[in-house]
């Protein structure tokens, strides 16, 4: 918790309190349904909490911007993001229902009325999005073939609609074709010694 507020200074006081209620309701979930690694939970904050939070180090999210965390999981990075941006609506889907349950549950505990949920599989959306979020949960170019349509074409926000994917290693045998594509390292973005080799990666269409 400390380095979040390293890094984010401008926490209101209900954010802080908020994440920090993080590390207490991923613990008792994770000890039923298992959500997040049990070799990892230990290293919530600096391994998934901080690293979900990179996306707005990057982009500020407005009121306008609608924004679909692409297999969640146990509701990353959907979750932080919400927290940070408490105006911003987020949908958050997964193939897996008990795993919704606890991202419910949790967002519910929070008082996060800018998070729903969603049980369908990615291929399966047909809801139109500014932005999709997620964290490695596939190849980058078959994550954008599923959601590529999903994406408005017409952009509120000074960052342009697109994918912002949380990856690691060498991402230059899965680009997409016919899109744009920036690759942020995260340490430019978090200066923290666990996201050496990741990035962050913003596709749009051209």
């Amino acid at each position: 918790m400390d380095n979040i507020l390293k890094h984010f200074l401008h926490l209101s006081a209900v954010q802080q309190q908020q994440l920090a209620a993080l590390g207490a309701l991923y613990h008792n979930w994770n000890a039923k349904i298992n959500v997040i690694s049990r070799k990892d939970i230990d290293l919530l904050y600096p391994n998934h909490i901080l690293h979900s939070l990179a996306i707005a180090k990057y982009i500020e999210f407005s009121a306008q911007d609608r924004v679909l965390d692409a297999g969640t999981g146990g509701g990353m990075p959907g979750i932080p993001l919400a927290i940070l941006f408490p105006n911003t609506q987020f949908v958050l889907v997964d193939s897996t229902r008990k795993k919704l349950q606890v991202v419910d549950a949790i967002a519910a505990e929070l008082g996060l009325s800018n998070v729903q949920t969603e049980h369908i599989r990615l291929e399966e959306i047909h809801d139109q999005y500014d932005y999709v979020v997620s964290r490695a949960v596939t190849r980058l170019d078959v994550m954008w073939g599923w959601v590529h349509q999903r994406i408005r074409q017409s952009s509120q926000n000074k960052v342009p609609n697109g994918l912002l994917y949380l990856k690691g290693g060498d991402i230059s045998g899965e680009l997409p074709n016919n899109c744009r594509v920036q690759k942020i390292p995260l340490q430019s973005l978090i200066n923290e010694p666990q996201f050496v080799e990741k990035a962050l990666v913003h596709i749009c269409k051209k």
